[in-house]
């Protein structure tokens, strides 16, 4: 073997280790793979003019390489288990076609939606810059433990609920990101309540998650099952609700934690009338509308026009970025070094400011578009 491909194949195993191969997958067997396919990339693009100037990522075909060995072993333990594939020209050849056929068509000429905005416009690569950097963040904290992680976990789900919508409008999914969007609105006005009133609200909102959780019949004990219900009856028979009410109690009744929430002018348990209005956030309500509807394949989301829920969508998201970022740097500047906050506080200043010219940038184009 020469020089240069010796130095070439270690380089390859270490890219494999890189990206999580499992070494039991044979990293010398995925390179002999791999080099059967660059060897075979002339003939590809002599036949298709259209990928000859496309170059090659090697990490991208190589997981496909790994992947598609794995599965098949996975589905073949015979040859898993006497290591047969390794002389099967048959297989190395099978491996490298299905491997090539899948990167070219997947990631090179896939089908596209025609996105108004790809994920290098500024207003969705800086938000994902800011959301990438704060779930890292995040992913340090204890999480998973309702208890004592509540407000991490409901703040943690949302920015990786936004990720998603960004991810679903760089795809060209401009409806898919708006009815997710309303996920969204809906976990940050859970948020905002439990972050507002504290304590009594978190002991409410936690005992109504074992209600679900009996509602659903996930508790094995049929005595602590019989227990909850009598308990839920009774809770709702204080306050003048019916056996029908009773889903919308289990879902929204938490709510009596807020102080005189029964009071509030129009108050119902539901999500527009009871957590949105307590959170504050009604001005949303129309919004959330058509999210909503837009969810539910009205006609709404079959004739949709793409430069209008890109926006509607992009603004909606910025908006609820910018209340959840404000909770979260009152609990991350709370909790960690001064070292970590100067990190913090670095990065914000950097980038802060570009969120809120694209914002105002945003709004800008979305004007335009009402006045066509």
């Amino acid at each position: 073997m020469e020089d240069n491909e010796k130095e070439e194949r270690r380089r390859y195993v270490e890219l494999l280790s890189a990206l999580g191969v499992p070494s039991e997958l044979n990293y010398d067997f995925i390179y002999d793979v791999f080099a059967t396919v660059k060897n075979g990339m002339g003939d590809v693009k002599s036949q298709n003019p259209a990928l000859a100037n496309i170059g090659l990522n090697v990490a991208d075909l190589s997981l496909y390489i790994a992947n598609e060995h794995w599965f098949y072993l996975s589905t073949h333990p015979e040859l898993a288990a006497n290591n047969a594939y390794r002389d099967d020209e048959k297989y190395v050849s099978y491996l490298a076609s299905v491997s090539l056929d899948k990167y070219y068509t997947n990631e090179r000429l896939a089908f596209r939606m025609g996105s108004v905005a790809s994920r290098f416009h500024p207003s969705l690569s800086t938000l994902d810059l800011y959301l990438n950097f704060i779930l890292g963040m995040l992913s340090r904290y204890k999480q998973g433990d309702p208890e004592r992680t509540l407000i991490v976990d409901i703040m943690n789900k949302g920015f990786q609920v936004s990720k998603c919508v960004t991810s679903l409008l760089e795809g060209g999914y401009e409806t898919e990101a708006f009815s997710t969007w309303r996920t969204l609105h809906e976990n940050e006005c859970i948020l905002n309540v439990i972050v507002k009133y504290g304590e009594p609200v978190i002991e409410k909102y936690l005992r109504h998650m074992t209600y679900g959780v009996a509602f659903r019949g996930g508790i094995p004990s049929k005595e602590e099952t019989d227990a909850i219900f009598v308990e839920i009856k009774d809770r709702m028979k204080a306050i003048g609700l019916k056996s029908k009410d009773m889903k919308r109690f289990i879902e929204y009744g938490w709510l009596l934690g807020v102080p005189n929430v029964m009071a509030i002018e129009g108050f119902k348990f539901n999500f527009r009338d009871g957590v949105e209005r307590v959170a504050g956030l009604s001005t949303y309500s129309k919004v959330y509308e058509m999210s909503s509807e837009v969810a539910h394949s009205s006609p709404l989301l079959i004739y949709s026009r793409k430069n209008y829920f890109f926006s509607v969508t992009l603004l909606s998201l910025y908006e609820s970025f910018f209340r959840l970022e404000k909770i979260f740097s009152t609990l991350y500047m709370s909790t960690v070094s001064e070292e970590e906050k100067a990190r913090y506080v670095s990065m914000r200043n950097l980038y802060y400011g570009e969120l809120l010219a694209c914002f105002e940038a945003e709004k800008n184009r979305f004007a335009l578009l009402h006045k066509k």
